[in-house]
């Protein structure tokens, strides 16, 4: 680590120490949300997510295809995140790198555990032809807590996505069952805060991606980094977040008109 990324820390955890952070946020602040939806023309739905300076491209593509073999009965889900190099210096141009595969596992998890789409109604034909549902996923601005945004970018997407027409059957809104959203927080020693920024994502032990539905059922879970949570603290974070994905879901129904 270099001097001036020794003295952030160390400014950083004082900041902390006082119970403040360096943004001048609480430690159950979310930076300013912005969603915007249907943006793309050529795609079934898609969201542009801004969170504070954090901003997230998501786009929704149908396509038929063969069912997986044991569920023939269902659509299926395809998640993938692009990590554009112009978005941060830290990000190369090349095949998906390891940050790439875990940040579209994580949104991914959260919205197939969620049950976000009933992919039964993705069904064409049993065992023939069902709707495979892309999630695209591109980075364009990277200032922290890409999981959260990408969370909210896929919810909004889905939300407004609809099923083209083919052969012969009408175009239907995605089936939608369920809106999971997930809260992150950073563990910076004793401190436990929500959404992190990039600089406090640059010096936490450990971090805890949580995603409840809207009925409070806990989704998923998902930790990252080296260092670990207690006990206590987990069952701390699931309360705030089970508290906080509330406040978030009412933002992106209000974004997107429900």
């Amino acid at each position: 680590m270099d001097i001036m990324s020794l003295v952030n820390k160390d400014f950083i955890k004082a900041r902390l120490k006082e119970g403040k952070r360096i943004d001048g946020r609480g430690f159950d602040d979310v930076r300013d949300l912005e969603i915007t939806t249907g943006l793309i023309g050529t795609a079934e739905g898609s969201a542009l997510v801004r969170l504070g300076n954090t901003r997230i491209l998501v786009g929704v593509k149908l396509a038929v295809d063969k069912p997986f073999p044991d569920t023939p009965d269902e659509g299926i889900l395809i998640t993938n995140a692009e990590l554009r190099p112009a978005a941060s210096p830290t990000f190369e141009q090349g095949p998906p790198n390891p940050e790439a595969i875990e940040f579209a596992r994580v949104v991914d998890r959260g919205i197939r555990e969620g049950q976000t789409i009933d992919l039964k109604k993705l069904c064409i034909a049993e065992g023939e032809k069902v709707w495979v549902v892309f999630l695209d996923i591109h980075v364009l601005d990277y200032d922290g807590n890409l999981f959260d945004a990408g969370n909210y970018g896929a919810v909004s997407a889905l939300l407004t996505a609809k099923v083209p027409e083919h052969e012969g059957r009408e175009s239907f809104d995605m089936p939608v069952l369920h809106t999971p959203v997930s809260c992150t927080f950073a563990k910076i020693d004793s401190s436990l805060l929500l959404d992190p920024g990039l600089e406090e994502e640059g010096v936490a032990d450990a971090r805890l991606t949580i995603v409840f539905d809207e009925e409070k059922n806990l989704r998923a879970m998902q930790k990252g980094l080296d260092g670990s949570f207690k006990r206590d603290e987990i069952k701390e974070l699931m309360d705030r977040a089970s508290r906080k994905s509330e406040e978030i879901r009412k933002i992106i129904d209000q974004k997107v008109k429900l």
